[in-house]
C-alpha cells in the first residue's frame, strides 16, 4: 500500500533505519582517505642510526631515525614534491586497487600482516578442533551448574589475570585464543560478547599501557629514549592497579546491566550463534575424563606458551605452532575417548570450521596494513606521507608550557597509533624524535615514554588497524562499527583519565 502526499509524491510510511556500515567498507574508504592525502602532503624521510640498550642483561640493536634530519623529497623546481597513489600498479607495486592482496602479503612471519593473519588462521583451527570435541560446551555446562550465586565473579577475576598478562609478558594477540573460549562461556552466564572482550582483549591492552615490565613496549621506549630500562616501576605499578580497577568496574557496571535485559546489548543479534549452539546443545553436561583431559591440555598449553614469551622471547611464529599443538593433542583425546564421536577426519572438519568462521579478522588485518601503504610505508629512511606527518607532529611540542607539552605527546602517540599499531615498531619510529625534543620542552623523558605507552596502549581497543583487536572481534562475532558504538564512552574516559595522569607525572616530576 502506498502513502500519498502533496505533490503526488508516495513514500514509505516506514523511516529508513540507518545501517552502519560494515567494517570492510570503513576499511576500504579510510584507505581511499589515505590515498587522497599522497596528493596533498609531499612525503619525507629520516636519516637512520643503529642504537643500542640494555635489557635483561643482554645488550638490544634497534634501528631508529635521527632526529632533525628530516627532508623532503624535491620535484624538478626544488620544491618538495607530491606523489600521488596510481590506481593500479603492475609488478608488484602498491596502486590504490592492489591495497589488499599487498596488504596481506606485507611483512614476514614475525608481525603484521601476513604473520599476523596466518596466527589468526591457526589459532582459529587449532580451536575448532577443540570445540569439535564439544569439551569447551560441555564443561561450560558443567561451571554454570556448579557456580550458581557466583557468576559474577567471572568478571574481576579474569579481568585481572589478563591485565597482568598483558603488563607482565605484553599479551595481545593471544587473547584472540582465549575469546575463544570464553565467548561461549560469558554469554552462557547471561552476559554479552561484549563482556567477554572486555575481560580479555580489553584487559591486556590495559596492562599493556600501563606496564612496569612489558618487554616489547615500556622496555624498548626506555632503552630508545635513553632512560635506565624498567626504571620508574613503582609509580606505573600504581597506576595499573588504578587503571585495572577502572576497567574491571567499568566492565562489572555494564555486565549487570545487560544480565539484566540482554536486547540492550549490540552484540544482541550476533550473540545468538553462541545462544542457539546452547540451545542445541544436551542439557546435561556429559563431562568424563577426556573433557578433563582436554582442559588440562589447554591449561598446560598456556602454562607453555607463558614460559615461552617470558623465558624464551616466544613470538607469533612459536606462539601459533603452540596453539596448534594444543589443538592436535586435544583432537587425539576426543578420537580415543570418542567425544562427540570424534573421528581423525573430524580433527580435520574441526580445523577447517574453525580457520573459516576467522577469516573475515583475518582478511580485515591485510586490509587495514593497506592504510600504511598507502602513505609509503613505515620505515623512516624511505620516502612517505608519514614520514612527514611524524615530523610535522614533531614540532607542537615547542613553545608551550610543560604539561601542555606533555599532554601533546600523549595526543599525538594516540593518533600516531592508528598507522604504526605494533607497540615495538611505534616506539622506534617515535621515541628517537619524541625524547630530545621533551629535553627541548622541559619534560623528562620518563614522562615522555609515559606518554607513548599510555596513547600506545588504550587506542589499542579501538583501532580497526589492530589485528589483535579485529581478531578478538572476529572471534567473537562482533561487527567492528558495533564495536565503536559501545567502546567510544571508554575511550573518552581512558583518555581524560590519561591525561590526568601525564600532567601529574609532570607536576611531581617523575623521572
Amino acid at each position: 500500500m502506498m502513502n500519498f502526499r502533496k505533490g503526488g509524491r508516495n513514500v514509505d510510511k516506514k523511516k529508513r533505519k540507518f545501517e552502519m556500515p560494515d567494517t570492510f567498507v570503513i576499511v576500504f574508504f579510510v584507505v581511499a582517505l589515505m590515498a587522497l592525502l599522497t596528493y596533498i602532503i609531499p612525503a619525507g624521510q629520516f636519516e637512520t642510526k643503529e642504537t643500542t640498550y640494555t635489557q635483561g642483561g643482554e645488550e638490544q640493536t634497534k634501528t631508529v631515525l635521527v632526529p632533525d634530519s628530516f627532508s623532503y623529497v624535491k620535484g624538478e623546481d626544488g620544491e618538495p614534491a607530491t606523489k600521488g597513489v596510481s590506481l593500479f600498479e603492475e609488478g608488484g607495486g602498491a596502486g590504490f586497487l592492489n591495497y589488499i592482496f599487498e596488504g596481506l602479503v606485507t611483512g614476514d612471519k614475525w608481525g603484521s600482516a601476513v604473520g599476523v593473519v596466518a596466527f589468526i588462521l591457526i589459532i582459529g583451527g587449532a580451536f575448532g578442533i577443540i570445540m569439535k570435541t564439544r569439551a569447551i560446551e560441555d564443561s561450560i555446562l558443567k561451571m554454570i551448574d556448579r557456580t550458581k550465586g557466583k557468576e559474577v565473579l567471572i568478571i574481576p577475576i579474569m579481568f585481572l589475570l589478563f591485565s597482568l598478562g598483558g603488563a607482565v609478558f605484553g599479551m595481545g594477540e593471544e587473547a584472540i585464543a582465549f575469546a575463544m573460549i570464553l565467548v561461549p562461556v560469558v554469554i552462557a552466564l547471561g552476559y554479552d560478547a561484549i563482556t567477554a572482550v572486555m575481560i580479555t582483549y580489553v584487559a591486556t591492552q590495559i596492562g599493556f599501557a600501563t606496564s612496569w615490565m612489558n618487554p616489547f613496549g615500556v622496555a624498548i621506549a626506555q632503552g630508545i629514549a635513553g632512560v635506565p630500562v624498567l626504571s620508574g616501576a613503582p609509580f606505573r605499578i600504581g597506576m595499573w592497579a588504578f587503571f585495572t580497577l577502572i576497567g574491571i568496574v567499568y566492565t562489572w557496571i555494564y555486565a549487570s546491566r545487560i544480565r539484566k535485559d540482554p536486547k540492550r546489548s549490540l552484540s544482541y543479534e550476533s550473540d545468538a550463534y553462541f545462544r542457539e549452539d546452547f540451545k542445541q546443545s544436551d542439557i546435561k553436561a556429559n563431562f568424563g575424563t577426556g573433557h578433563i583431559l582436554i582442559l588440562l591440555t589447554i591449561v598446560a598449553g598456556v602454562i607453555w606458551i607463558v614460559w615461552g614469551v617470558v623465558k624464551r622471547a616466544y613470538y607469533i611464529p612459536e606462539i601459533a605452532t603452540q596453539f596448534f599443538t594444543i589443538g592436535l593433542v586435544a583432537g587425539i583425546i576426543g578420537v580415543i575417548f570418542k567425544l562427540n564421536n570424534m573421528t581423525v577426519n573430524g580433527i580435520s572438519d574441526g580445523f577447517k570450521q574453525g580457520a573459516r568462521d576467522i577469516l573475515p579478522a583475518a582478511l580485515i588485518v591485510g586490509m587495514a596494513k593497506g592504510v600504511i601503504i598507502m602513505l609509503g610505508g613505515d620505515n623512516p629512511a624511505e620516502p612517505s606521507v608519514l614520514n612527514t606527518m611524524l615530523n610535522a607532529a614533531g614540532g607542537l611540542v615547542s613553545d608551550v608550557p610543560v604539561a601542555v607539552s606533555a599532554w601533546i605527546m600523549y595526543v599525538f602517540q594516540a593518533v600516531f597509533n592508528f598507522f604504526i599499531v605494533s607497540g615495538s615498531g611505534q616506539a622506534a619510529l617515535t621515541m628517537p624524535l619524541m625524547a630530545p625534543l621533551a629535553d627541548m620542552a622541559g619534560v623528562t623523558r620518563q614522562v615522555a615514554v609515559l606518554a607513548f605507552q599510555l596513547g600506545d596502549g588504550f587506542t589499542n581497543m579501538i583501532v580497526p588497524t589492530s589485528g589483535a583487536l579485529m581478531g578478538t572481534l572476529g572471534a567473537a562475532r562482533i561487527e567492528w562499527s558495533k564495536w565503536f558504538k559501545f567502546q567510544i564512552k571508554f575511550q573518552l574516559l581512558l583518555f581524560i583519565l590519561a591525561s590526568i595522569v601525564i600532567v601529574t607525572a609532570v607536576l611531581i616530576g617523575f623521572k
